[in-house]
């Protein structure tokens, strides 16, 4: 193999070392835990893509499978040329992210090297557990994971929310929000310090969101039940394990008679 740039210029492998000198006797290359890996996508986890809606079954797919991270080509620093344009020096690899509109940031993922390809033919496939991927996501800022993202309408793909990936980078199951048994436990004790609530209920409200209903006790006013609402919500707050396992929350009001 030539070395165009010259930067290895006087390089002979052969020698028993690599460009840094560093000899080649005594290594040992680590598996990956892929080495069979053909490129195809989990059929489990196809399955569940065709299901979106069954989030839980959907998450629980995910986590069994293998994933592609695309990574692309990055351009290092730019050497000025005696003719022409400003030449690369370098370059390096880096794994791709998304910016919503609204600041949101996606980490897209992939079940298989057709997926990525159809997304985009000159990412570099990079496959990782979907722990690994989570965990990677969240070192990056980002709260989404984009899993096959359409090359074409109709294409299935999912959205993972942050719930979800943090689910996933922690190895632990996940539940929507209104079922998680630490979630139940937090509001439980977010309302058990106000005699105002006489009761509680919670259900799945709109975008994975958790919805809180409280059942307040007859005439307070309305400065009162602000105030109860508040509360309740900077306890749940507080908690860490809860917040993590929290999209968004919406919270209902209703009168006992």
């Amino acid at each position: 193999m030539t070395d165009p740039g010259g930067r290895f210029a006087g390089h002979d492998p052969r020698q028993g070392a690599d460009t840094a000198g560093t000899p080649w006797r005594g290594r040992t290359l680590q598996s990956t835990g892929f080495d069979d890996d053909t490129g195809q996508a989990d059929p489990a986890l196809l399955a569940a893509l065709d299901h979106p809606e069954a989030e839980t079954a959907l998450v629980a797919a995910v986590a069994r499978a293998r994933l592609l991270v695309p990574v692309v080509a990055v351009a290092g620093e730019q050497v000025a040329t005696e003719a022409g344009p400003p030449a690369d020096a370098g370059g390096d690899m880096a794994a791709v992210t998304l910016s919503a509109p609204d600041g949101t940031r996606a980490l897209p993922v992939f079940s298989s090297l057709a997926a990525l390809r159809a997304w985009d033919p000159q990412a570099r496939p990079v496959p990782v557990p979907a722990w690994r991927a989570a965990q990677a996501a969240l070192q990056e800022e980002c709260t989404v994971l984009l899993l096959d993202l359409p090359a074409a309408q109709g294409s299935p793909s999912a959205t993972l929310r942050e719930s979800m990936v943090r689910a996933l980078a922690e190895d632990r199951p996940w539940r929507p929000a209104h079922q998680d048994d630490h979630v139940q436990r937090a509001v439980a004790d977010a309302v058990a310090s106000e005699p105002a609530v006489a009761g509680h209920a919670l259900d799945a409200g709109p975008g994975g969101a958790l919805r809180i209903t409280l059942a307040l006790v007859p005439g307070l006013q309305r400065a009162a039940r602000q105030q109860v609402v508040q509360r309740v919500g900077e306890r749940l707050a507080a908690d860490v394990e809860a917040r993590a396992r929290l999209d968004a929350v919406t919270v209902a009001l209703r009168r006992t008679d």
